[in-house]
């Protein structure tokens, strides 16, 4: 009989999680929400500490513990904001690696002789929880870029992951219908291997959705562990996260103009990309901080896009500070935000949030797209995949289908980049080759520093 406490202690946790789902649904509240969640995980676990833990094992599990938070606090200090998405993918991927490793070890004490709902839950956590772990690394390593970005397709791949994918259903019911160990190892590796077939063809804007599906995954393996343990907290959380990941994979795919399937049988159809070509040979309008700063002090409005370069710059301050300037010129300025600017949804509402950038003046896409043609001059810093026009007009692009905001139809386009390399679809951006673009080289944080010094001399 579960003690009433610890029932209470538990309920207390899931309305905790509940409610932090709803903090994180909006930049103002997500800090309370992500407060939220923290204590209700360190209810959980304080409940469990206290009523599941042998007392022969308890030195080893305050080891852990400790380690495992010396080194989640040190990640937290000094991972930069740029480096967050490959963070999740990492943390997430522990995650389904965990389930999969409990499961593994419950059925190892029971030398598979649970009940066959028992043993069915089993089979899913370990074969979700495989697929989460290497899924997740490789996605880690993509947005790393210790590996490339753009899809990797292997002689013969669809035929490959289907084989792979077979044998990991034959596997599941073959260990279902006659219980044995060595059924399980293979099992955890066709799923391992399954995660890394599933992951490697996906490139460039769909690695984000990746993530996020990854994510429901990882979800749904800890609620099918929480069968396992009989943990009601654990199938609650992972339903949770399992429930949220699939929504907002559903709408990240949406804000990309994909359908989910897309993503989820990419490696079937996937087909390999090139690198984009050199474009040296081509000419390009390039500007000087000066030239920039007299181009937005004497427009009447101003479309500012944040993009990726932004963050790796950690010039959101300096862009804040741009703006600022030109209100007082009485200029409009606006922020124009598109749903996975970035790495990540949400990456530039909490780049420019740390900004203190009023929440107000940051502009959906479908928001801010008409007032484009109004506008004077768009201003764009480290954004190229989602203003690439090859997404409308190329079909063979990658990012085709993909909504994207309408910077081309500013009177004036100037875009800020350290150099003429292609986005993270690793695709050319014909609008940096339109009359009326206007680059500037160097890093966004300096160049930023230097129009607004010029703009103050006007």
């Amino acid at each position: 009989m579960i003690p009433a406490w610890v029932q209470l202690a538990n309920l207390l946790a899931a309305v905790l999680f509940i409610l932090a789902l709803k903090g994180l649904s909006s930049p103002k509240s997500a800090r309370r929400g992500n407060m939220l969640g923290a204590i209700g995980a360190a209810l959980a676990t304080v409940v469990v500490f206290f009523t599941g833990v042998a007392a022969d094992h308890i030195l080893l599990i305050i080891a852990a513990i400790g380690i495992g938070g010396a080194i989640g606090a040190g990640a937290a200090r000094r991972v930069k904001m740029t480096q967050m998405p490959q963070m999740v993918a990492l943390y997430n991927g522990v995650g389904g690696g965990a389930a999969a490793l409990v499961a593994w070890v419950e059925y190892l004490e029971s030398n598979g002789s649970g009940s066959k709902l028992a043993l069915i839950a089993t089979v899913l956590t370990v074969v979700i929880g495989g697929v989460s772990f290497s899924g997740s690394i490789v996605t880690f390593l993509k947005l790393q870029e210790l590996i490339t970005g753009r899809p990797i397709v292997l002689p013969g791949g669809k035929y490959i992951t289907a084989l792979v994918a077979i044998s990991v259903v034959v596997l599941a019911v073959w260990l279902i219908a006659a219980p044995a160990t060595w059924l399980l190892i293979t099992l955890l590796l066709m799923s391992l291997i399954f995660g890394v077939l599933f992951v490697l063809p996906v490139g460039g804007a769909d690695v984000p959705i990746v993530i996020s599906l990854l994510n429901a995954f990882t979800g749904l393996s800890v609620a099918a562990s929480g069968y396992v343990l009989n943990n009601v907290l654990l199938i609650v959380a992972g339903t949770l996260v399992g429930a949220s990941g699939t929504l907002l994979t559903q709408m990240m795919a949406q804000a990309m103009g994909r359908p989910i399937t897309g993503t989820l049988f990419g490696a079937f159809n996937a087909k390999a990309t090139k690198a984009a070509g050199s474009v040296e040979d081509r000419p390009v309008r390039s500007g000087s901080p000066q030239d920039i700063a007299i181009m937005l002090g004497y427009a009447r409005k101003v479309i500012l896009v944040p993009g990726y370069g932004l963050a790796v710059a950690q010039a959101q301050s300096t862009l804040r500070e741009l703006a600022e300037l030109l209100a007082a010129r009485d200029i409009e300025v606006d922020y124009a935000i598109h749903p996975v600017a970035g790495r990540m949804p949400g990456h530039m509402n909490v780049l420019l949030a740390e900004a203190n950038v009023p929440y107000d003046q940051l502009k959906e896409m479908e928001e801010i797209n008409p007032e484009f043609s109004s506008a004077d001059v768009a201003l764009v810093v480290g954004a190229n995949d989602v203003v690439n026009p090859a997404a409308r007009a190329d079909k063979t692009a990658p990012i085709y289908g993909m909504p994207i905001l309408n910077v081309d139809n500013a009177a004036q386009v100037v875009f800020l980049k350290r150099s003429m390399r292609p986005g993270f679809a690793g695709i050319e951006n014909e609008l940096l080759f339109d009359p009326k673009t206007t680059m500037l080289f160097g890093d966004a944080k300096d160049s930023l520093t230097k129009v607004v010094a010029a703009l103050k001399a006007l």
